[in-house]
């Protein structure tokens, strides 16, 4: 009948005070259902710390996956992937269909090479889009004076690329490359040019400068991608201009950005007299500043000899304006020889330019031919005061 009575009052209590009341009447009871619930509690978290270990199990077990890139889309439930041994078309997974792109990066299964994640975009680039690659037009006749220069890159450059047999047949190794150096303008570029065109050569230009700045982290493979695809058209002028931008002398300590420039300029030097033989690529480097160069990319095996591409004689400047007027409209009274004496210690490139600017001249005063006053004018608006401190810059033989 008691039992009835507490029955009857516990229903009629909120749950939290029936939950008091029999814990005063039932102590024992109470004690039992509090160690069932620690038990529970520590059940749970057993449980829970057993999974996080069978999970961290299958990491440890499962087969690591393949990091590659989309090459093309050929569907949304096929692509074309590339991995060092080709390019394969592949399935992907359900939950990507239709939400991948090109050189989208991904993760791949190993056995099937199914795509099951994709990680972002590839950092990956083809080095063709961002060197100059042509087959030049230039001859040795375009290029004014410099007739020491010109023998000189004939011997070491062309000889090699179009009679490789004399060389074997008098048991020596051509030099692998050059280096021009000298001020700027004197006609480095057109040089490498020329020296493509006789031999049929691609011409590959990469500007070192700009090599360290766009390519920040990746300045080594894509040297290495340049040399590639030299490879893939041979025979090729690898022609580096501003080479003292991944070249100069390397130091001990230095910030991030000069330890990439080294890792760059370690891999060129790689490339040079690496395993892989360059046969008939050659290699044209070309500087202002050969006095901050570090030594071991003209040490011998790589770019050893240096030829010194100096600034124009008068005799060389006459040369020189007569190739850039060749096509130009001359009235009777121009004189190239005063020009040529008026210009001293200018380079190839302000002579082009005065003729450049005489032709302007003409122009604004609505004449067909360009008189000598107009040279004159173009004279006095293109030389620079000479400075002696920057000259010494760059370096001597």
């Amino acid at each position: 009948m008691q039992d009835v009575r507490e029955n009857s009052i516990a229903e009629q209590m909120p749950a939290q005070e029936a939950r008091k009341l029999d814990s005063m009447l039932n102590p024992r009871l109470s004690d039992d259902n509090w160690r069932l619930v620690n038990l529970e509690a520590e059940n749970r978290v057993l449980k829970d710390t057993v999974t996080e270990l069978r999970a961290e199990i299958d990491k440890f077990s499962k087969p690591p996956l393949i990091v590659t890139s989309i090459v093309d889309i050929i569907s949304s439930k096929e692509v074309i992937i590339r991995l060092n041994s080709g390019d394969f078309e592949v399935g992907v997974s359900k939950s990507l269909e239709g939400k991948l792109n090109i050189l989208d990066r991904v993760l791949v299964d190993q056995k099937s090479l199914t795509i099951v994640k994709k990680i972002g975009v590839t950092k990956h680039f083809d080095v063709s889009n961002y060197v100059i690659i042509e087959k030049p037009t230039v001859s040795w006749n375009d290029i004014g004076g410099l007739k020491s220069v010109k023998e000189e890159l004939q011997e070491v450059i062309e000889l090699p690329l179009l009679k490789p047999d004399l060389f074997k047949q008098v048991g020596i190794d051509p030099p692998k490359g050059v280096l021009l150096y000298g001020p700027p303008g004197t006609g480095k570029t057109l040089l490498a040019k020329a020296a493509a065109a006789t031999t049929n050569a691609t011409f590959i230009e990469i500007v070192g400068s700009e090599l360290v700045q766009k390519f920040i982290g990746e300045g080594s493979k894509f040297v290495k991608s340049i040399f590639d695809l030299a490879r893939e058209k041979a025979p090729a002028i690898i022609f580096i201009d501003e080479l003292d931008a991944i070249a100069a002398t390397r130091i001990d300590v230095g910030t991030s950005g000069e330890r990439e420039v080294q890792r760059t300029f370690m891999q060129l030097l790689s490339e040079i007299d690496g395993f892989k033989p360059l046969g008939n690529i050659k290699v044209i480097g070309a500087t202002n500043r050969l006095d901050i160069l570090d030594p071991a990319i003209t040490r011998p095996g790589r770019l050893d000899r240096l030829i010194k591409v100096e600034i124009h004689t008068v005799e060389e400047r006459l040369e020189i304006l007569k190739i850039h007027t060749r096509n130009m409209s001359l009235d009777s009274g121009v004189s190239l020889d005063k020009i040529a004496q008026m210009s001293e210690k200018m380079s190839g490139a302000e002579l082009k330019a005065i003729c450049t600017e005489a032709g302007y001249f003409a122009i604004r005063t609505g004449r067909t031919k360009v008189a000598m006053e107009d040279f004159l004018e173009a004279v006095k608006k293109v030389k620079k005061p000479e400075k002696k401190e920057h000259l010494s810059l760059y370096g001597d033989a």
